[in-house]
């Protein structure tokens, strides 16, 4: 391949509407251009890459027992509301009516219709166990895409999905799967964690997230320096506090206390010179027709994800100021728990607080001196709050790090969530009816793209594995013009492209500072620079890119040199 064919667009400059590395990157390397918000083209360059990003998962799912198919973009919204997930997906499935009135939706994920695909096709025992895959695009219609292809609209992704006879079989499915999993990402060369984590939307008894730690994560995860325990932040278990919690304000009188225009836990804090653990705050969530309050201290975070299991429900959402009116009869700001005729569940940190503060209920007040169990009730105690670093391992007791990270897979013990609804059920041994057991396995491949960038770069450009890389090596004459130059390039171009290596030729006319550094922007592993001088001692300049290393190797032997570096990586 010549460069001056390949459509290699570089750019000097960061686009203004990049706020990722591996998204600045990738347009300046001419891996993508935007189309509109969220939605990319991939450029020659780009695609090669998705390419081989997909071979690799093609041939370790392939080696699991998996077996390749390729279902519809379109789908029919029915079998979304057959198992409910219709409503608790909401705007972010893109839908429309085609010319006959009919609403049709683009496929987010393929729960549904793969298993109504099963219910249909599978009837013995003798059919299982089966494990089916597609490497195919979905569409959601993101509340805000960004960080380029990490969180688009359009993007491609690998789903799998098997089918048991049993919670047993599955686990065997699932470990499989799992292992695909961790030899993908080896190949791929990325630096992953799998961690436990929440089913969220998709459901079922049990999960794993393979995360890439990195600045631009949009997820958490926490790390134990001591046992290797890891874990999403979202289920992260935190054991119940011991003691009371010591308050300075030790009184037993309530004291309704002015608070104007006073609203959030800083605010409150800063205004009644407490801290800010010394607060109860109260959060009004609504979920289906239930209005629920949920108590925490003031310096914790809710964890919806951990709400949402202990409610048994598939959504929550914090009430509306209307909402909260009506369900408090005060005003969003002053919530408080005395006197609510709501359910309330609280978190165990609440259990052991002593004189706290709570809002009143009413506009501009707040009362302190307030210990739960004598001025209030609660309903139900649980963990329902984010875990910190000032906690500890929920394994060990040792310490813990929080880290941003990129989600690049999921896997899913999703049991009989779709099958149940959807009737896939087969005949066992004993011709009696059951229902198929199921796992889920997805695979953002854009994102394995965007996370190798963002562990390997430098100031000059991206830094590519050879089994990622776009092309093996890049052949940079010094100066086309000279012919002695240009037939040496070309020789070896013809070479190493017999011998099976992908070489990019540079046979633009532009200078060689040029052609450095777009050489070194695009990240090819190997640079094979052809100068004047070096030629004249019969020897080729060869670089790698990850090191910056230079070698002069004779021009005899370049070619063998070349396939021996590559093929060792």
């Amino acid at each position: 391949m010549r460069w001056s064919r390949a459509f290699i667009p570089t750019l000097k400059e960061d686009p203004q509407e990049a706020e990722a590395i591996s998204h600045k990157l990738m347009v300046r390397a001419g891996l993508i251009r935007r189309l509109t918000a969220g939605a990319y083209t991939y450029l020659p360059m780009g695609y090669k890459v998705l390419r081989k990003a997909k071979e690799i998962i093609r041939q370790e799912m392939n080696s699991s027992g998996a077996t390749e198919l390729l279902m519809p973009a379109l789908q029919p919204p029915e079998l979304w509301k057959k198992t409910g997930r219709y409503d608790v997906i909401g705007d972010v499935m893109i839908k429309f009516k085609d010319r006959h009135g009919k609403e049709i939706a683009l496929g987010p994920t393929h729960e549904e219709v793969i298993t109504n695909i099963i219910s249909k096709e599978v009837r013995s025992y003798k059919d299982l166990p089966l494990i089916l895959y597609q490497i195919q695009n979905k569409f959601r219609d993101e509340l805000r895409p960004r960080f380029g292809v990490v969180r688009s609209c359009e993007f491609t992704m690998k789903d799998a999905y098997s089918f048991d006879v049993d919670a047993e079989a599955m686990e065997k499915s699932y470990k499989a799967m799992y292992d695909a999993y961790c030899r993908i990402f080896e190949r791929c060369g990325l630096p992953y964690i799998a961690v436990e984590a929440d089913s969220g939307l998709m459901g079922g008894t049990g999960s794993h997230e393979f995360m890439v730690p990195s600045e631009i994560g949009e997820d958490q995860i926490i790390i134990c320096s001591a046992c290797g325990y890891a874990a999403s932040t979202e289920v992260a278990a935190i054991g119940e506090p011991e003691g009371t919690l010591e308050n300075s304000a030790k009184t037993d009188k309530m004291e309704e206390v002015n608070t104007p225009g006073v609203r959030t836990v800083e605010e409150v804090s800063d205004f009644l010179k407490a801290k800010k653990k010394d607060l109860i705050k109260t959060l009004i969530y609504v979920t289906g027709d239930e209005v629920v309050a949920v108590l925490l201290r003031g310096d914790h975070e809710a964890n919806e994800a951990k709400i949402k299991n202990h409610l048994k429900v598939d959504a929550i959402e914090l009430a509306t100021e209307d909402k909260v009116k009506e369900t408090t009869g005060g005003p969003m700001g002053f919530s408080g728990p005395i006197g609510l005729k709501v359910r309330i569940i609280a978190d165990n940190a609440v259990k052991v607080m002593t004189y706290a503060i709570v809002g009143a209920n009413k506009q501009d007040t707040h009362l302190r001196n307030i210990d739960p169990g004598k001025d209030f009730s609660v309903n139900e105690w649980a963990d329902l709050r984010t875990i910190s670093e000032c906690d500890v391992c929920p394994k060990c007791g040792g310490n813990i790090e929080i880290k941003q990270a990129i989600e690049i897979g999921h896997t899913f013990k999703l049991g009989t969530k779709y099958t149940k609804p959807l009737n896939a059920t087969f005949l066992d041994e004993k011709g009696k009816e059951q229902d198929i057991v199921m796992g889920c396995y997805g695979i953002g491949v854009n994102r394995i793209l965007a996370s190798l960038i963002e562990n390997s770069y430098d100031e000059n450009g991206i830094i590519w594995p050879v089994s990622f890389s776009p092309c093996d090596v890049v052949i940079v004459p010094v100066k086309k013009s000279d012919k002695e130059l240009w037939s040496e390039a070309v020789r070896i171009y013809k070479e190493l492209t017999r011998d099976g290596v992908d070489v990019l030729l540079d046979d633009r006319e532009k200078s060689p500072g040029v052609k450095f550094k777009d050489a070194d922007l695009v990240g090819f592993p190997v640079q094979i620079v052809i100068g004047k001088k070096s030629l004249a001692e019969g020897k080729i300049e060869v670089k790698i890119r990850a090191t910056g290393e230079k070698q002069l190797i004779d021009k005899n032997d370049v070619v063998d040199h070349i396939k021996k570096t590559i093929n060792n990586g």
